[in-house]
């Protein structure tokens, strides 16, 4: 039976005994008559992460105007999460083995309880980013408990179900995130706009602490292992310097500090790495298990993995803002226009683990990434022929074909990365999989920055330029004004529109854009019409430009494939020796 993401154990939690917790005799013991219910905790636990990582994207646009908030901070309420996420993965995992992961895994649902209930109340722009990051570490604690106690308490043949369950699940969260969100803004229950989205992870967060305290049984290793604190900090402190000065280069001005930091971070990195040499010399309880390393497969995988969700995170951030902010589609329309991408990687996330990877290996990932590459090519052809005149249906097709490659490259792509790692590192490869796909998505998610906004002040002043002969004429016809005022408004009308485009802050009118030309009901009236024109069109260029990049990612993302194994390696039965590796 080939290995899969679900079936691998979590994060620190290796086959062997040494830090499954699982000893010799395991298989004597009875099986815990709680372990469905158990089950249950843990898959409505992980949907609520796996939905939570998608659902704030739709509410952005929301986010911001009610709070006032600039670009920069909603990137933070999404890329924040997400990086917090990844920094406590590998934390959280060692955590629930040296203290137990049933206590853990109560200390996490806490956490995201709790601060779900914060951002839900968010009254400022800082208060929703810190419990956005503070929500974001404790899933980084919870969800690692959640794979190791399900590889815990259910035996080898009731394990496969209980993983096939977790990936369903994870599937379901992916395709109803978007679609959930938008809904959830749209109706506007009791007036919470987009705080429902938050705080409807309250009572379910509640009823999971008091069921799961019930439930589930106490784990932990049977060996005991030191918590590598200074490996924890030079991890933490490296990221951080690394993605910070991208998050906050635009707002900031691109400070020459900010490159400082980014170039300093390689050296805090790998100060982390002889680091986790000394640490594995001196007790055997690295943060990492740098050996994992020497597998070519594995470091090419990691490679292509973090480069594909890099480009995952901008194409999701750039994708709900040309919706939202370019189009001005509501939070509605903007969640069911993605599901022909959800539905899409729904099929191909299924087909692929169970028929398509299984059979052809490598190269079914690799047609996927074709695939990726067409559906974005079409998107672009798509974006550029109707501009602001684009609409849900047109764009449903290209959709479709990148959710299909998504689902092809994204589901097995853990599975073939760790195919030839021993299996005695399968937790901790495992782990810093996971780790490196959430450090993907906030490193695309701050590069937005550069792809997508980087040209919004060059495409507005092209396509402003594009239409004044016309809106001069508009001007004289409808607006009733003379040639020489109609210039006057014009001219107005261009300054207005390029210094719009440069603001960081979206909430922002500059002076420009309440001159006494542009006030007149008639003249407004047409110049409002040739504005929301203009947007459209600007982010949809921009938006072309994100999606040109994602190509480049994913043709890269291709040709590294072929460092990974062509087949994946397959469990052998107790006591026969493994097969040699696939190359």
């Amino acid at each position: 039976m080939a290995i899969s993401s679900e079936q691998a154990p979590s994060v620190e939690t290796e086959v062997d005994s040494r830090t499954t917790g699982a000893d010799p005799t395991a298989g004597d013991r009875p099986l815990d008559p709680r372990r469905w219910a158990a089950l249950l905790v843990l898959l409505v636990s992980a949907f609520l992460d796996l939905l939570d990582g998608t659902i704030a994207n739709v509410a952005a646009p929301s986010m911001q105007r009610e709070l006032h908030a600039g670009y920069s901070a909603i990137q933070w309420v999404l890329v924040g999460y997400q990086l917090a996420f990844a920094l406590t993965l590998i934390l959280g995992g060692r955590l629930g083995d040296i203290y137990g992961r049933k206590k853990m895994f109560l200390v996490g649902v806490a956490g995201f309880t709790l601060c779900s209930l914060a951002a839900g109340i968010a009254q400022e722009p800082w208060q929703l980013v810190v419990a956005r990051v503070i929500q974001g570490a404790s899933s980084g604690v919870m969800v690692p408990q959640v794979l190791s106690i399900i590889h815990v308490t259910f035996n080898d043949k009731e394990r496969g179900t209980a993983f096939a369950l977790h990936g369903l699940v994870g599937g379901l969260a992916a395709t109803l995130g978007l679609a959930l969100g938008g809904l959830l803004v749209e109706w506007n229950l009791f007036g919470l706009d987009w705080r429902l989205v938050f705080l409807v992870n309250v009572p379910v967060g509640l009823v999971g602490l008091v069921y799961g305290a019930k439930v589930i049984t106490e784990s932990k290793a049977p060996q005991a292992l030191r918590l590598d604190i200074r490996g924890v900090v030079l991890l933490t402190l490296g990221f951080v310097m690394l993605v910070f000065p991208l998050l906050q280069g635009r707002e900031l001005g691109w400070p020459a500090l900010g490159f400082v930091s980014m170039g300093a971070s390689v050296l805090v990195l790998l100060g982390f790495v002889a680091w986790q040499r000394e640490k594995t010399r001196r007790d055997g309880s690295p943060l990492v298990e740098l050996g994992l390393f020497r597998t070519r497969s594995y470091s090419a995988g990691l490679g292509v993995n973090l480069i594909f969700y890099a480009g995952m995170g901008m194409f999701t951030i750039g994708w709900t803002l040309y919706m939202q902010v370019g189009q001005g589609w509501s939070p509605m329309r903007a969640g069911l226009t993605s599901l022909p991408f959800c539905v899409g990687a729904f099929l191909t996330a299924t087909s692929s683990v169970m028929i398509l990877v299984p059979k052809f290996g490598r190269k079914a990932m690799q047609i996927g990434a074709v695939v990726l590459m067409i559906g974005l090519g079409t998107y672009v052809w798509v974006a550029g022929k109707y501009g602001h005149d684009v609409t849900s249906w047109k764009i449903a097709i290209p959709l479709f074909l990148v959710g299909l490659g998504f689902g092809t490259v994204a589901t097995p792509l853990p599975l073939i990365v760790t195919s030839e790692v021993p299996h005695e590192h399968a937790g901790s490869a495992s782990g810093v999989v996971n780790t490196n796909t959430q450090l993907g998505f906030a490193i695309g998610g701050a590069l937005i920055s550069v792809v997508f906004f980087g040209g919004i002040v060059g495409n507005t002043t092209a396509n402003v330029d594009h239409q004044l002969p016309q809106l001069r004429k508009e001007l004289v016809a409808s607006a009733q004004v003379t040639p020489g005022q109609a210039d006057r408004i014009a001219t107005a009308y261009r300054t207005c529109a390029i210094d719009r485009a440069g603001e960081k802050d979206a909430s922002v009118v500059p002076a420009s854009c309440t001159v006494q030309p542009l006030r007149d009901a008639k003249v407004a009236q047409v110049v409002g019409t040739y504005g929301k024109a203009q947007v459209g069109d600007s982010f949809s260029d921009s938006f072309r430009t994100l999606l040109k990049a994602f190509i480049g990612v994913t043709a890269v993302v291709f040709l590294l494939m072929f460092a990974l194994p062509k087949r994946l390696r397959q469990e052998q039965p107790a006591g026969e020796p493994e097969a040699a590796p696939a190359s």
